[in-house]
């Protein structure tokens, strides 16, 4: 079977035609402007037809170049197309896929790993609960190919598919006066004490709320609140009452704690994905794609 003449000359051709300059496409190509010049004698005479007119001043496609472009622009296309996929069928499937995440998202975690299990060819994705210093942690060893961060974002990280969750209620307990309340301004919370973390970045919501809520009604309670779940048990045993996201009001039912509307403005957590950006994997893009199908989706 005549294999018909290299590709790299046909594309040699495609881009001589393109910029209608042999210089310039020897400088795309990277090679030099006589190496292009002969991958296009090589091909005019495997063909059998001239391509191109040349003078001292231009280089114009001949009829016979004009009638074989859109071919060669095809034949290229298609031979690319063709490693792709080729390249996509040889990746291992789900081969190092992991990803970390905070509990407050772990519905979304759960319907990545199953889009991904879906995907042809199916990822397994394993997935790690994990808090925000276990999780930078985890994607520093590389113990993990991604990460479910909140904001501020390490610069160190790519980030991609940000999103935000709504601090939309306060967490008190089912007995307390405040729970027969329909809304709760901070300025109201004069005896009591807000569960806070002490890392509050500025200009993010731990910081905004507790400018709001002044240094005295302040009751620190960790370095971070990555399980918010679990901090409902302290909610419920009277420490303190929760700025509380949207995603655990709808999803938590507890005799013991009530979830009352909370006016503190625009208050919301922000998520993204994140990753070492040396560390790019076919496995890595496949997350990336099917967290943002995910978001928009849901």
């Amino acid at each position: 079977m005549d294999p018909g003449p290299p590709l790299r000359d046909i594309g040699c051709f495609a881009l001589v035609a393109r910029h209608l300059s042999f210089s310039r496409a020897a400088a795309e190509m990277g090679v030099s402007q006589p190496a292009a010049s002969q991958a296009v004698g090589r091909l005019e005479r495997v063909l059998g037809v001239r391509l191109f007119e040349r003078t001292s001043r231009e280089v114009r496609l001949t009829p016979a170049g004009k009638t074989l472009l859109p071919y060669a622009e095809t034949l290229l296309e298609s031979a690319a197309a063709f490693s792709a996929e080729a390249r996509r069928l040889a990746a291992p499937a789900g081969a190092g896929v992991r990803l970390a995440y905070p509990p407050l998202v772990g519905g979304l975690a759960a319907r990545v790993a199953l889009r991904m299990a879906r995907r042809d060819p199916p990822a397994e994705v394993e997935l790690r609960p994990a808090g925000r210093a276990a999780s930078l942690a985890a994607v520093s060893a590389g113990e993990v190919t991604a990460a479910i961060l909140a904001s501020p974002f390490p610069r160190d990280l790519t980030t991609a598919a940000r999103f935000h969750v709504p601090v939309s209620h306060l967490a008190v307990p089912a007995g307390d006066p405040l729970a027969a309340l329909p809304r709760l301004q901070p300025e109201r919370l004069a005896r009591h004490r807000v569960l806070v973390p002490r890392e509050r970045p500025p200009g993010g919501v731990w910081a905004r709320l507790a400018a709001r809520v002044g240094p005295h009604r302040q009751h620190v309670v960790a370095g971070e609140i990555d399980d918010f779940a679990a901090a409902l048990d302290l909610v419920a045993a009277g420490v303190g009452l929760l700025p509380t996201p949207s995603l655990l009001v709808a999803s938590v039912r507890r005799d013991d704690v009530a979830f009352v509307p909370l006016d503190a403005g625009d208050l919301r957590l922000t998520y993204a994905l994140a990753w070492r950006g040396e560390r790019v994997s076919a496995g890595l893009m496949a997350l990336v794609q099917t967290v943002q199908e995910c978001l928009w989706t849901r």
